[in-house]
């Protein structure tokens, strides 16, 4: 309720402005002709009607809450604008980068586009939904796009899982399940014994973590995430839209479905 205070604060100054406004230019023609003395007795007292407005506000305080319900969907639909633009003008950067990761059908005719860190309880947890929505859907392209934001930690090991990636391509599908499953804190040593198991080469894969392109690639995430109001993992980019949050398979499949309706091939 706190939050909804300042809005009610603007909405009383703003109508009782607008009243103010109101009686001011509704006043007869007649009026013109009167005299300073009369004219400046007649002018509305904007405290009085701020007094009512608030009177009024208090009384009815669920129109606090409609005032602040439609600021927040005229501020939705704004960003939601704002990302379709986004999407776009950004589509290869989003969906085609080669230092991401691909799983599922590399020639699908819908993509999704995770953002994740492999330190997120919530990624961990949508883990199944992705398994269940590439083994459902064959003509489905799951993008996987590294975006540390969980510590130190997940830094390090995303560096580790980047170099993978550049190195062997052809296992990144079964490396990442296997570090995303992870029950404990995923930390750089965990993702080069996970590497390891993977068949990597430790001083190949140690050399490649230092090649300065995964640190390029890591920035160019962190400059999409803020220009899609990306702030949290997940994120998901399905179509022109932005999907905030584990919001489940069925919520997914739906916007994958949608996407396909829209772009039929």
């Amino acid at each position: 309720m706190n939050a909804l205070i300042p809005v009610a604060a603007g909405a009383v100054v703003a109508i009782g402005a607008a009243v103010a406004g109101y009686v001011a230019g509704s006043a007869p023609a007649s009026a013109a002709l009167a005299t300073p003395a009369v004219a400046s007795a007649a002018a509305p007292d904007r405290a009085a009607v701020e007094a009512i407005v608030r009177d009024y506000l208090v009384t009815n305080p669920e129109i606090m809450i409609e005032v602040q319900q439609a600021l927040e969907t005229r501020q939705m639909e704004s960003q939601r604008l704002v990302q379709t633009e986004i999407i776009r003008e950004s589509a290869d950067r989003i969906f085609n980068a080669d230092h991401d990761g691909i799983i599922g059908n590399p020639e699908g005719s819908v993509t999704i586009v995770e953002f994740f860190d492999y330190n997120c309880g919530y990624c961990k947890r949508a883990l199944p939904d992705m398994e269940a929505l590439v083994a459902d859907d064959p003509d489905l392209r799951f993008v996987l796009k590294e975006f540390p934001i969980l510590g130190p930690d997940s830094q390090r090991a995303h560096v580790v899982s980047m170099a993978f990636h550049n190195l062997y391509p052809q296992s990144y599908d079964a490396f990442h399940r296997d570090l995303m499953a992870s029950e404990a804190r995923v930390t750089e040593d965990e993702a080069v014994l996970v590497a390891i198991r993977h068949n990597a080469d430790e001083a190949a894969l140690r050399q490649e973590m230092e090649n300065p392109a995964i640190i390029a690639a890591f920035q160019e995430t962190y400059e999409l995430a803020d220009q899609l109001s990306i702030t949290g993992t997940p994120s998901y980019v399905v179509g022109n839209e932005v999907v905030f949050g584990a919001m489940g398979r069925d919520v997914l499949a739906e916007k994958i479905a949608q996407t396909r309706d829209e772009n039929p091939s």
